[in-house]
């Protein structure tokens, strides 16, 4: 394969990412103007976004057989044209039902979507021979943070969700469709076809990978921790303003982009197992932080650590899936995949019922030692000499991107 269409299938692959970014933020952002325009109440809201995990992990099991066939770029080609258009649906009805099916085509778009671009994000990983997946999840950092201020111009305007997303996905549909003439896998086979034995589910050791599914698990709990309970956790006990309470997500966002920037280069420096450990010690430092904060700025701070934390964790678990079995790293990819959902299901309600039952101080020691225990699985991350996060990966690759 050459160096030019190498560099193609990145960046084609990093514009997926953010336009992925993009398009969740957008959604989750505008959940409040969700519930207005289908008088959706606060009871029944949980029961409409739990499903949209469950149906995006049921596609990522589907999707583990459908690549076996046809390979990963084409199954990205074209979910990411479905995910924009079934966000664009979301805006269209006024109905229960109209939003229970657009959202339900959502999961199911967006399971095969965060599947298949993360297996051609780690065969890509294998061509280049040197640590580029954060990069890539950096994209869909980047596209998050465009994706949550956009939805602030609509809240800000008073747009509905039709005209807030008709504008964004006119924009972003040609893109990917353009884009993925570009997609590429790291095999040496024909364009969209997996690498030999690459999607063969019979290579995949269920108790080899549960390591990293308890990794992936463990770090969504405290993603989703940050996403839903930040806001409230620093203004009914740390006492802060409405306005300020908006502040700690959106400098855990930053800081996890400005993470995922600089992380590939230090896996490379020092290794999987040394960027994923300090990450996991990073992150447990921050939720500490933050549940012993005696005011509203040290809690902000905790969670801009958390930040830092967490950015590195996932984009390595994927990875080392890939390295843990190089003939079968499809497989391995969207079994993996499902447990970021597992994770978002259960982190919100988990913190909110120990956070009434109990105290949200302490519920926040929760993902706490969860996300710690990351530090007795990184050995799973590659062998503790290896630089360049083991496996495929060598350090005299040329660059070629």
């Amino acid at each position: 394969m050459t160096d030019a269409r190498l560099r193609r299938g990145r960046g084609s692959l990093a514009v997926s990412f953010f336009v992925q970014g993009v398009t969740f933020a957008l959604l989750v952002t505008r959940i409040p103007a969700l519930q207005d325009q289908y008088g959706i109440s606060d009871g029944l809201l949980p029961v409409f976004l739990a499903a949209v995990p469950i149906l995006a992990g049921v596609a990522s099991v589907v999707t583990e057989k459908l690549v076996a066939r046809v390979g990963p770029a084409v199954v990205l080609r074209w979910a990411q044209p479905f995910v924009l258009l079934a966000l664009l649906s979301v805006g269209l009805g006024s109905e229960l039902w109209h939003a229970a099916l657009a959202l339900g085509l959502f999961g199911l778009a967006v399971g095969s979507l965060d599947a298949s671009m993360n297996m051609l994000g780690v065969s890509l990983q294998r061509a280049y021979g040197r640590s580029i997946m954060l990069g890539f999840h950096a994209s869909y950092s980047l596209g998050g943070i465009a994706g949550a201020s956009l939805a602030w111009v609509g809240a800000h305007w008073h747009q509905s969700l039709f005209e807030s997303f008709l504008p964004v996905v006119a924009v972003l549909l040609p893109v990917v469709l353009v884009g993925s003439r570009w997609y590429v896998a790291g095999g040496d086979g024909p364009e969209g076809s997996p690498a030999a034995g690459d999607s063969k589910g019979n290579g995949v050791v269920f108790k080899l990978l549960l390591p990293l599914c308890l990794v992936m698990t463990f770090a969504y709990i405290g993603d989703s921790t940050v996403s839903n309970w930040s806001a409230k956790y620093l203004q009914d006990v740390l006492g802060s303003s409405e306005e300020l309470a908006t502040v700690p997500y959106n400098a855990y966002m930053v800081t996890t982009l400005l993470g995922r920037a600089v992380g590939d280069f230090g896996v490379r420096r020092l290794g999987a197992v040394m960027v994923v450990r300090a990450g996991a010690v990073l992150a447990a430092l921050g939720f500490a932080v933050v549940a012993v904060s005696p005011g509203a700025w040290a809690g902000i701070a905790g969670f801009t650590v958390l930040g830092l934390g967490l950015s590195v964790i996932v984009p390595q678990t994927f990875a080392a899936a890939g390295r843990l079995f190089p003939g079968a790293s499809d497989a391995a990819v969207a079994r993996l995949n499902v447990f970021n959902y597992v994770g978002f299901l259960v982190g919100s309600p988990l913190v909110g019922a120990l956070g009434d039952a109990w105290s949200y101080r302490w519920a926040m020691l929760v993902p706490m030692v969860l996300v710690l225990v990351t530090v007795v699985y990184a050995t799973s991350f590659g062998s503790r000499e290896a630089r360049y996060g083991g496996g495929h990966e060598q350090p005299r690759t040329v660059d070629v991107g």
